[in-house]
């Protein structure tokens, strides 16, 4: 009996430590009162996506809420115990459709997708090396690599996920490593980099007829491409990375009703987000023969497809950012949202200005600050 009675306890005691173990590695959410709080704003907040450095393991969640001007830090976590490894390796992007968030993690092979309300997790979709999500009716369309860096022979496609179901139910074959993709009436329109094959990168945009999920033929832009939107005027601005030396990155303005190349303009591209006609753009330019890093952040006017202003940031803090990441805007409250990733290996700062180019406050956020998503539904704050 008394050998027994032993196992026992040693059983429920070893039970209790496991248990205690996993509450404490669930690192709580922190606050911060970040601005005053805004009240009748038709935007609630937003969700900031931190990648997390490549096998880290820590992409996590942020919050602002608007309405209590509180900035909540790395909510996904205490919102999801049972969740494994929490969100995952690597956030590539970040969105939101109807009253679900989609985070697809790059590394991990998933989208992530949670309540809007609550951020709790509702299903985790397969996708092998993940990277953009855009939504049309009842799917969501996102770009995969289809396979690793030793994969490289691999074709890259589109998969459509079934919005009721949260599954994919079909593939459609694109370019090499696609990337950023963006819709124009029935079209999906994907910038294809062949990143993983330097000397052979890709050069096209593929253009995929939604209502049949097809491939209907690929458009020559320029090598490498990442970034891809739609102007009011319906023309699509395409980011060039070039080969990171003795080919630049270029901006390009895409004409889909004729296929033609309107303009090429001579302005390096990390990421850039549009404002009723003003395209907000900033580079992290690196130099192989000086071993540096140049940020610019040029305004561009898409109605005359002209840089207006050399920076956006007027104020001349610009200097302090180290390593520009994530952009956003939110015309309601007048802000520009700026991520600085430092060190890529340490928490990130948020930056907000308004758009006059002076800054309001800053934050801080976790590691690779990078993706955006503003919600008009409030996420529900803990007690």
């Amino acid at each position: 009996m008394r050998p027994i009675r032993l196992i026992f306890l040693l059983a429920v005691l070893l039970s209790a430590l496991t248990s205690c173990r996993k509450e404490e590695e669930i690192i709580p959410s922190t606050r911060v009162q970040v601005t005053e709080g805004r009240v009748g704003l038709q935007t609630r907040g937003f969700f900031l996506l931190n990648e997390g450095n490549m096998g880290s393991n820590k992409a996590t969640l942020d919050y602002l809420d608007y309405g209590s001007g509180l900035y909540m830090r790395n909510i996904y976590a205490e919102r999801n115990p049972d969740v494994t490894k929490e969100l995952g390796d690597v956030g590539n992007d970040l969105q939101i459709y109807r009253d679900r968030i989609y985070a697809v993690i790059n590394m991990s092979n998933l989208v992530e997708v949670m309540d809007l309300r609550t951020a709790k997790h509702i299903q985790a979709i397969s996708i092998p090396n993940c990277r953009y999500i855009v939504f049309r009716g009842d799917y969501a369309y996102v770009s995969s690599y289809a396979g690793t860096l030793n994969e490289s022979g691999r074709i890259g496609y589109v998969a459509k996920i079934d919005l009721k179901e949260l599954k994919v139910v079909a593939t459609c074959d694109v370019g090499r490593q696609p990337e950023e993709m963006a819709i124009l009436g029935n079209k999906l329109y994907v910038a294809n980099s062949g990143g993983y094959d330097p000397a052979n990168y890709d050069n096209t945009i593929s253009v995929i007829d939604l209502d049949t999920f097809t491939e209907v033929k690929k458009v020559k832009i320029a090598i490498n491409l990442h970034r891809i939107q739609v102007d009011p005027k319906g023309r699509l601005w395409i980011s060039s990375r070039g080969n990171y030396g003795s080919i630049p990155s270029r901006l390009y303005v895409f004409d889909p009703q004729t296929e033609q190349i309107l303009k090429v303009l001579e302005t390096p591209v990390s990421n850039m987000k549009l404002y009723r006609d003003m395209l907000y753009v900033y580079s992290n330019s690196f130099s192989k023969k000086s071993g540096t890093s140049t940020a610019s952040y040029p305004l561009i006017n898409t109605s005359t497809m002209e840089v207006i202003s050399p920076s956006f940031i007027t104020d001349g803090t610009a200097g302090a950012i180290k390593a520009p990441y994530g952009l956003a805007i939110n015309p309601e409250v007048g802000e520009v949202y700026l991520t600085d990733a430092k060190s890529y290996v340490v928490p990130g700062t948020l930056h907000a200005y308004g758009l006059d180019g002076r800054h309001r406050w800053s934050v801080t956020t976790g590691d690779i600050p990078a993706h955006f998503a503003f919600t008009t539904i409030a996420l529900r704050t803990k007690d």
